[in-house]
C-alpha cells in the first residue's frame, strides 16, 4: 500500500458531470486543499481504499452507478468514521435524518464562499 502525504487537508471530489466536478475542485484547490476526483462511487471507494489521508468526501447525491451520494456517505461514515462528509444537491431536498450524523449538506449551485466555509469548519472539528 502506497502512502502519501501532504501538508494540506485532502478532498474527495465525486460528481458525475465533468464540468460541475472541475469547478467543485477549482473551489477547493483556491479555498488551499489538495483534491483528488472521482465520477461515481464505486471510483471514490477505490481512491479511499488508496489514500489514508483523506480528510473530507465532497459527493453529489444523483450519481449513476452501484450507489447515489447518499449511499456513498453513509458506507464511508461505517467503513471510515472519521472522514468527514459533505453532500449536495440542486435537486433533492436533505433533510437531517438522510445524512449520517455530522454531515454536511450544501445546495446547488454553491458559491466559493460558502464551500470554503463549510470545509474550515469540518477542518477545525476532531
Amino acid at each position: 500500500m502506497a502512502f502519501f502525504t501532504t501538508k494540506r487537508p485532502v478532498v474527495l471530489v465525486v460528481e458525475d458531470e465533468p464540468l460541475l466536478r472541475l469547478a467543485a475542485v477549482d473551489m477547493i484547490e483556491d479555498a488551499g486543499y489538495e483534491v483528488l476526483e472521482a465520477a461515481d462511487a464505486d471510483k471514490a471507494i477505490a481512491i479511499l481504499e488508496l489514500r489514508p489521508d483523506v480528510h473530507t468526501v465532497f459527493s453529489d447525491i444523483q450519481m449513476p452507478g452501484s450507489m447515489d451520494g447518499l449511499k456513498l456517505v453513509a458506507y464511508v461514515r461505517n467503513r471510515w468514521p472519521p472522514i468527514k462528509l459533505v453532500t449536495t444537491s440542486g435537486q433533492i431536498a436533505v433533510v437531517a435524518g438522510d445524512l449520517p450524523e455530522g454531515a454536511v449538506f450544501i445546495g446547488k449551485p454553491y458559491t466559493s464562499a460558502e464551500v470554503s466555509a463549510v470545509l474550515l469548519s469540518l477542518r477545525d472539528t476532531a
